[in-house]
């Protein structure tokens, strides 16, 4: 079921992005005077057509729904009337021409902006704040000063919200010089500075790998206590085999205290195989049972533990831990563009180094993560499936600027050329070009999809 549910967001997700891709390609194509013989929602054998506008511009609903795409007039595809070749695609101006190519990407980040300028304007922006929790001794943080209870009020002079910012400023930082310096405000009201430094080149990268950086620097962010209150019991689980059910609160491991949740996890994580005494509460009611770990299946991933999970309204942080901000239609505006420049332009610049070596390829993502990423946060309410549209449209804008020729990048990459030298490029240099591209795709897609699968087997 789990799978069903990833796929279906991520065609919601993914096809919708598309087709606001393509509406930006078609859009601009139309108002600029370029002849649109068809524009497709989806993919495949026509399910319904619709000719509009004097130019009879099909309107394609096709049954494969992951995405769509805009055709233009070009006489390079087939045989072109006199009278409508000023229209065609390769006869408009290059400026025109390199004018559409921007549309599409320029669509998704209007889309982005769009979406946080309403989510902002209606609700606020809400910031957990950076609180260090737990430090590990003889750690990177530990030996830089860094305490549990330091507020992380700023990373390289630059202000810093929540624990989002300070995790993307430190992974910019490392990667970029080897250290950041941090503001901090202690539990006794007091600031100072702490340096963290990692010096040895393959150690910044291995901390870039997903999940590394935290552990890496040893330290990790306050959270609040949750309840050892069991809310899903997989029945197929061993849990579920010896009888617990959602409700029962865990009082102990064998033998150890448990007073949060994560408690359970850090005590039957590990190997599979291990037996344990878990010592519960029902209903005032005092019980005992003995389980062995294994690994479940719990919301589609594979887990080694009893086969147990949180409500899902556990985790709630408590007031002094939380700042919230109200904004004007203008504010939020301004809000939502700069958070969009500062993740489009972290993710170039990632991008970059992964290129240059000094960022993992295992940050590739593709659509078995996709997937999962979708169906997660639309699982988590509206809030977050927004929040991850936005990332991914952003991400498309990115990846189609690119300078590979296969891509929107690399077309203007071509017009511009064009451009500059009052010619077009020779259809040889075209041609080498796109086989270049698609050579490029494949391997991207390939590294991709290796991380996926090596996620998938742990």
């Amino acid at each position: 079921m789990s799978f069903i549910w990833y796929a279906l967001w991520y065609i919601v997700a993914v096809g919708f992005l598309v087709i606001v891709h393509e509406f930006g390609h078609f859009s601009v194509a139309r108002l600029l005077g370029f002849k649109v013989l068809r524009f497709s929602i989806g993919f495949g054998r026509p399910l319904l057509r619709k000719l509009v506008g004097a130019d009879r511009t099909e309107i394609v609903l096709a049954p494969i729904p992951m995405g769509g795409y805009v055709k233009m007039l070009d006489e390079r595809e087939g045989p072109v009337a006199p009278e409508d070749l000023p229209r065609s695609f390769t006869h408009r101006p290059p400026w025109q021409r390199i004018l559409v190519l921007l549309a599409g990407p320029g669509f998704n980040v209007l889309f982005a902006i769009g979406v946080l300028w309403a989510m902002f304007w209606a609700g606020g922006i809400t910031d957990v704040k950076p609180i260090v929790g737990d430090v590990v001794v003889n750690s990177i943080a530990a030996r830089a000063g860094l305490r549990s209870g330091d507020d992380i009020e700023r990373l390289n002079g630059r202000v810093v919200a929540d624990p989002r910012d300070v995790v993307f400023d430190l992974l910019d930082s490392i990667t970029a010089r080897g250290e950041a310096t941090l503001l901090v405000r202690g539990s006794d009201g007091r600031e100072r500075t702490v340096s963290l430094a990692v010096s040895d080149r393959e150690e910044r990268r291995r901390l870039t790998e997903p999940s590394m950086l935290m552990s890496g620097l040893g330290f990790r962010f306050k959270e609040p206590a949750i309840p050892p209150v069991l809310g899903e019991v997989v029945r197929a689980g061993p849990a579920g085999h010896a009888g617990l059910a959602p409700g029962d609160r865990i009082l102990a491991v064998d033998g150890m205290p448990v007073r949060d949740f994560r408690d359970i996890a850090r005590y039957v994580s590990g190997t599979p195989g291990k037996t344990v005494e878990v010592r519960y509460e029902r209903a005032g009611v005092e019980r005992t049972a003995r389980l062995t770990t294994a690994t479940v299946d719990i919301n589609g991933h594979k887990i080694v533990g009893i086969g147990v999970s949180t409500p899902a309204a556990a985790l709630k942080y408590p007031p002094d831990m939380v700042r919230h901000t109200d904004l004007s239609a203008l504010g939020a505006l301004s809000t939502a563009a700069g958070e969009c420049w500062n993740l489009t332009a972290m993710q170039a610049r990632f991008l970059w180094r992964m290129i240059l070596g000094e960022v993992s390829l295992k940050n590739l993502s593709g659509p078995i993560s996709i997937a999962e990423f979708a169906g997660e946060s639309a699982t988590a309410g509206a809030a977050s499936f927004l929040g991850f549209l936005v990332l991914i449209s952003l991400a498309i804008a990115l990846f189609n600027l690119l300078p590979i020729p296969i891509l929107d990048g690399g077309q203007i990459v071509f017009q511009a050329a064009e451009w500059v030298k009052g010619r077009p490029l020779s259809e040889r240099t075209q041609v080498f070009g796109q086989q270049v591209g698609i050579a490029l795709l494949v391997l991207l897609l390939g590294v991709a999809l290796f991380n996926d699968v090596t996620r998938q087997l742990g």
